[in-house]
C-alpha cells in the first residue's frame, strides 16, 4: 500500500477475483483478459473509438504541435504533434466513483503485511525523555 493508503490493484488480482467468481481457471481468465486489452490497444492504434456503455468510452485525439517554454530556462521548444488516448467517463461509472461519497477500502488482499491492532489492545508505549531532574 502506497503512503497515502491508495491500494495498486494488479491484473494478477483481477484475475485471481474473476476467476473465483466464474469458477473459471486463472489461465483462461488471464487468456481472455489479455485477449481483451491487446484488442483495445489494436483499435485505438488504429484510430478507432471504442464504447462501453455505461463504463465509458476511449478515443484518439489528435494534440496539435505547439510552441512551448521550459519553465527553469526560460528556453522556447518546439513541441511536435502527437496522439493521445482519451477516456471519457460513463454514467455508470460516474455514479459510482465521481459521485457517490468515497466507500470504506477494499479488504487488504491475503497475505497482506498490514497490522492490524484491536482497540482494546494498549498502544504501544514511547520511550520516556530523560528530565532534567535527575541528581546524575
Amino acid at each position: 500500500m502506497s503512503s497515502d493508503g491508495i491500494h495498486t490493484t494488479t491484473k494478477k488480482e483481477l484475475v485471481g477475483r474473476i476467476a473465483d467468481q466464474t469458477g473459471q481457471t486463472k489461465v483462461v481468465v488471464k487468456q481472455v483478459m489479455q485477449a481483451f486489452l491487446d484488442e483495445i490497444v489494436e483499435e485505438l492504434a488504429h484510430g478507432n473509438r471504442l464504447e462501453f456503455r455505461e463504463f465509458g468510452v476511449f478515443e484518439v485525439k489528435e494534440r496539435r504541435a505547439r510552441r512551448a517554454q521550459n519553465p527553469r530556462t526560460l528556453e522556447k521548444v518546439d513541441v511536435p504533434a502527437k496522439r493521445i488516448v482519451k477516456f471519457k467517463v460513463g454514467r455508470e461509472m460516474r455514479a459510482k466513483v465521481c459521485d457517490e461519497p468515497r466507500s470504506p477500502q477494499r479488504p487488504e488482499p491475503k497475505g497482506s503485511a498490514k497490522e492490524v491492532r484491536p482497540e482494546s489492545a494498549p498502544a504501544p508505549r514511547q520511550p520516556s525523555r530523560p528530565t532534567n531532574n535527575s541528581p546524575f
